[in-house]
């Protein structure tokens, strides 16, 4: 088979009719963009509470901003590196194709639920909670268990009620919850969902990984391809990078226009702001902090810090001292200068895309990236409104779990196309879902305004009309 029918190739044959026009990416892009999913993007929280002003980020505009940043960096390495190009790569891996990278951008955020990674915690951490149970009633009244013994009762729970994770759900929308004609999921092309798959394995390995039933065909995909183990295609590192780059740029200008951040000496160089920045990177994983120490990690933070103080003082005159057209300026500077540092490497039995340096992977340049992200997440998540925002959003995700999970006293409250999506389901030899991660699934899916809706008709004083769409 020969790449480009490798990169083509779809899970289910595509019903086109006679709509034979538009490419095998074109038709990926017309089902992200016009999916219900995508819709939903614009009602879920980027940074701040999605409706919380018109001016800031939400899942949607950030998207549509990532996509843009991956397609021009796409074109640009296609043009430094003639290699990556579909006629003279060697690999289905080893090929960008702005169009797909611009599909895996649109829907890189799919799987967030409502609420941002404060909701994402909270139903992991709800499901940790049903699986500990549910395997300590397996083990109670076998007294004298051995330890080997529990953790297989343990795993076998672990398994079949699996977790949650939105790397995760984004496959579980686009492979399950879609759907397309009598299909399930909205049957992208391969290279697609490559493109997304930022963490290349099972859940049972690693829990950012991908649910059972998910796995089962993007594995396969891989061993068509013959992907090496935990390698990632060039299209979903270069996707990955540019959601960091997105992260790192325009989180600090919607925290700069909300007032969270200060841009002069008294706020960038607050030891309290310091230590938060490098309390955050240490509990990162990122190989390039590898062996740093707190001090070592402080001296980087100041020296990013004071660059983009410089930045600012350089735009500030040149954009007529006017803060709005400064702060647009400066996010403007960072995107083009990551961009620009964009290239190709060798690594181990594989190759990646990273910033590059004299021919070598910039690592001083991917700390700078994790350093400006870690400003704004300190500076932001932590301000106390946000965590005001966040602790009623857990207390809301965990009342619709109370209210969902019982199947039998929940079913007249629970949309019928979800009901009968179960029943379908429930019939087949090999079932995806149990009802507690139907459930999960359900709630992930609402945007943060319909979470609370849904809240405050159980819950709380005020109740929407009977005729209300659901």
């Amino acid at each position: 088979m020969n790449l480009q029918t490798l990169r083509h190739h779809r899970q289910h044959p595509d019903n086109i009719g006679q709509e034979t026009a538009r490419s095998t990416y074109d038709r990926d892009y017309s089902r992200l963009i016009h999916s219900p999913t995508f819709r939903r993007l614009q009602g879920k929280s980027q940074v701040f509470g999605a409706g919380t002003g018109d001016y800031y980020r939400t899942r949607l505009t950030h998207s549509l901003e990532v996509a843009q940043i991956a397609r021009e960096a796409a074109r640009s390495l296609l043009r430094a590196y003639p290699q990556v190009a579909i006629e003279q790569a060697e690999h289905p891996g080893l090929v960008i194709d702005p169009e797909v990278v611009e599909c895996a951008a649109i829907c890189h955020d799919f799987g967030h639920p409502p609420f941002g990674h404060k909701g994402e915690e909270v139903l992991g951490q709800i499901l940790d909670n049903l699986i500990e149970r549910k395997a300590q009633e397996a083990m109670s009244g076998r007294d004298n268990l051995s330890p080997d013994v529990q953790q297989e009762l343990y795993d076998a729970m672990r398994r079949k009620y699996e977790h949650f994770e939105g790397n995760a759900h984004n496959f579980r929308l686009m492979m399950f919850l879609e759907k397309r004609e009598n299909i399930d999921g909205l049957n992208l092309s391969d290279a697609v969902l490559l493109g997304t798959n930022k963490y290349p394995y099972p859940g049972t390995l690693n829990k950012k990984g991908l649910y059972r039933h998910e796995w089962q065909y993007i594995s396969q995909i891989r061993e068509r391809w013959g992907m090496p183990e935990g390698k990632k295609t060039f299209e979903a590192q270069l996707m990955d990078l540019c959601d960091d780059i997105a992260y790192s740029a325009h989180d600090l200008e919607d925290g700069i226009k909300a007032g969270k951040i200060e841009v002069h000496e008294h706020f960038l160089f607050d030891s309290h702001i310091q230590r938060l920045i490098v309390e955050k990177i240490t509990t990162l994983d990122d190989f390039f902090w590898t062996g740093w120490t707190p001090e070592q990690i402080e001296i980087k933070v100041m020296q990013v810090l004071n660059l983009f103080l410089d930045v600012w003082n350089a735009k500030m005159p040149i954009c007529d001292h006017d803060y709005s057209r400064t702060r647009r300026e400066v996010k403007a500077h960072w995107v083009s200068l990551f961009v620009g540092s964009l290239g190709v490497v060798e690594e181990e039995n594989w190759q990646k895309v990273t910033f590059v340096k004299e021919g070598r992977e910039d690592e001083d340049m991917l700390r700078t990236v994790s350093v400006l992200k870690s400003f704004a997440w300190v500076t932001m998540i932590r301000d106390l409104r946000v965590q005001r925002l966040q602790k009623r959003s857990s207390w809301v995700i965990k009342r619709l779990w109370d209210a969902f999970v019982d199947p039998v006293t929940s079913k007249s409250i629970i949309p019928g196309d979800w009901l009968r999506r179960f029943d379908q389901d429930q019939k087949k030899s090999d079932p995806i879902w149990t009802w507690e991660h139907m459930i999960i699934d359900y709630i992930a899916g609402m945007t943060d305004a319909y979470a609370e809706k849904i809240y405050n008709e159980l819950y709380g004083l005020k109740v929407g009309t009977i005729y209300d769409l659901d």
